[in-house]
């Protein structure tokens, strides 16, 4: 880093360099779309600022009109955006333009794919659309100074995008930013006033604030001189899009509208535009993406709609207007009724915000509704992308709890694969007379679930189970009791209860077994000792030796598991062994003399049944040291 009075130069950092790259490259075929994005940046520095001024009037230094303004300089070969709005400090362009977004370029760079078309879209979400400029600028140059500051505090960013960024302190007279495009040779086009104002009119028509040019005149067709008084004029419609009337607005426009409140490049999955009059007046316009965000999961995730007060913008991720479950759903909400100083804490403990959340959620739920009716296939692209959100739901809002629960897709053992695509209300009608449960298994994975030993008295009478493995299905099944009047009964939990679809004689045979058998179960009990809590013969199994199971009410093994691996302690509780009383291991066992052979045969059928449903072993290598032995003495035996 070399310094020089109030200029310095800097490197990027090399996963900076790499999403550069990647901008350029993905985005190329699209090219105008650089343009969309610098004139979303500059309304978002306007809404800023005029959310700030409205404790701090002195910000709008004496000028309130705020407009944004694109020129071109043909002679230079530059095209210039430009905003009064918030401007930036000169630490704040170190933090959001000469780093990307510091705080996540490294997660974000982790998430890319290297498909070029998936990597694409990765982009728009993480919010780097200032470094679309590059796709036609081989130099861009940022000018800036923050509202408040003195004229001697602007600053000046410039790079061509290719590993290192000056920045020096300058004289700015006006508050706000300007963006200067030092365009390729090859791309004299965006030179052309029409053909801007064909871009700005495609893209940017929503926005609330005027977009300027030149006023020119043509005469005949022919480009004649600009007069010497440089007069503006707005080419975007500048009214607020979400305030004309529904069947004004086509569906290009929607699509552009959340492209911008979004920071995306594709299109939304669904949306939802409504006006609420009344006691509390407001409108809404809600948008369902197309994909996840990269950090969806992040533990202090931006999420939330933008919230407008008498299209005053107010603040930016508004978590409440909408529940946490639904945080993958952007767009605007504008009220009529709020005070324009609302801040955070008072939208915690107002009660038309309460009004409004509740109305926006049964709205959002019921475009989820309508899309997995009429649309199941984009439905299913939905709850790929988003499913485990909103089995989060039934734990956060009981009062939606039944409505969520017809949302949620799952795996079933009448299912092809592992994809989640059966609903309850499909399992309810698949239920065969007489059953009255909704039977589910929780496992660390899909093929865990599928091929766990409780589901094989399930799988002979031809019961449907649910197969849970998201981490989240556990939360899921502690909340969501019952569906319909059907509850919710785990496979591996407590007594099996089959209710009508038991077969009596099979059930006679059993407990005559257990009678019979009484010596061995109390044998096996003795052996294992505290490792388990009883030892019992199974209604379950029909081709495994034995399998573990946990009380009723107790944890399961997997959500024990789970807690476990995010570093958490768990209840400890002792499993029950259940055993087939007509497998040949079991026979053999309870033909077993030798005391010390009994013992390694009844651990190794303990540890198998962890093993068997996904469990960890506290002593792996005893069990080993017991399979190895007795695999040894049955060679001997065959010599």
């Amino acid at each position: 880093m070399t310094v020089e009075a109030h200029k310095e130069t800097l490197d990027f950092k090399a996963e900076v360099s790499q999403v550069l790259d990647l901008v350029i490259r993905s985005l190329y075929s699209n090219k105008e779309i650089f343009l969309r994005e610098l004139i979303s940046n500059a309304s978002d520095a306007a809404e800023k600022l005029r959310f700030e001024a409205l404790s701090d009037d002195g910000l709008y230094e004496g000028d309130s009109q705020l407009r944004i303004r694109v020129e071109v300089d043909r002679e230079a070969g530059t095209l210039t955006v430009s905003d009064n709005g918030i401007g930036l400090a000169r630490q704040e362009v170190i933090d959001t333009i000469g780093s990307i977004a510091s705080s996540g370029t490294r997660r974000f760079v982790e998430a890319l794919s290297g498909d070029q078309a998936k990597d694409s879209q990765l982009i728009g979400q993480f919010g780097v659309g200032f470094y679309s400029a590059f796709i036609v600028a081989d130099k861009v140059t940022l000018v800036s100074r923050r509202a408040g500051l003195g004229s001697e505090h602007g600053v000046r960013w410039e790079s061509d995008g290719r590993g290192t960024f000056s920045l020096e302190t300058v004289e700015k007279a006006g508050r706000g930013t300007d963006v200067i495009l030092h365009l390729k040779e090859d791309e004299t086009e965006f030179l052309d006033a029409w053909r801007l104002r064909g871009i700005i009119g495609k893209f940017s028509d929503h926005l609330a604030l005027p977009v300027e040019m030149r006023k020119e005149r043509f005469d005949e067709g022919e480009q004649q001189e600009p007069e010497p008084a440089v007069e503006y004029e707005q080419v975007n419609r500048g009214t607020a899009l979400w305030m004309r009337n529904k069947s004004d607005i086509t569906e290009e426009e929607y699509h552009d509208f959340y492209k911008h409140v979004a920071h995306d490049f594709e299109a939304p999955l669904a949306y939802a535009h409504n006006r609420v009059e009344g006691t509390n007046e407001y409108t809404t316009l809600l948008f369902v993406p197309k994909r996840a965000p990269w950090d969806l999961w992040e533990r202090d995730p931006k999420h939330g709609v933008k919230l407008y007060v008498r299209r005053v913008f107010i603040m930016d991720e508004a978590d409440k207007l909408l529940p946490h479950y639904l945080r993958f759903v952007k767009g605007v909400v504008d009220s009529d009724d709020l005070p324009l100083n609302v801040s955070r804490e008072i939208l915690q403990h107002n009660r038309k915000i309460d009004t409004i959340r509740q109305a926006n959620t049964k709205r959002v739920l019921g475009l989820l509704e309508s899309l997995a009716k009429d649309d199941p296939e984009t439905y299913h692209t939905f709850w790929d992308e988003f499913g485990r959100v909103l089995k989060e739901g039934p734990a956060e809002d009981f009062a939606n709890r039944e409505r969520i629960a017809g949302l949620l897709r799952f795996a079933t053992t009448h299912s092809d694969g592992d994809a989640q695509r059966e609903s309850l209300d499909g399992y309810l009608e698949r239920m065969k007379d007489g059953q009255d449960k909704v039977y589910y298994i929780t496992a660390d994975s899909p093929a865990a679930a599928r091929h766990s030993p409780h589901l094989e008295v399930f799988r002979k009478k031809g019961i449907e189970v649910l197969l849970l493995s998201d981490r989240v299905d556990e939360w899921l099944v502690s909340h969501l009791n019952d569906y319909k009047g059907k509850s919710l009964q785990s496979v591996a939990k407590g007594d099996l209860d089959l209710g009508d679809l038991a077969d009596e004689q099979e059930k006679e045979h059993k407990e005559k077994a257990a009678a019979e058998h009484g010596t061995l179960l109390e044998r096996l009990k003795n052996s294992l000792g505290e490792r388990v809590e009883a030892v019992k013969p199974s209604t379950r199994l029909v081709d495994s030796p034995a399998c573990l199971v946990v009380g009723e009410h107790e944890m399961s093994a997997h959500l024990a598991r789970v807690l476990k691996a995010v570093g958490q302690s768990a209840p400890t509780s002792k499993p029950t062994l259940e055993v087939n009383l007509d497998h040949p291991l079991v026979k053999r066992l309870e033909a077993e003399t030798r005391e010390d052979r009994f013992a390694d045969l009844a651990l190794i059928l303990l540890d198998q049944a962890q093993l068997a449903e996904g469990g960890q072993l506290e002593d792996p290598a005893a069990f080993v040291a017991r399979l190895n032995h007795l695999m040894l003495s049955m060679l001997i035996a065959e010599r």
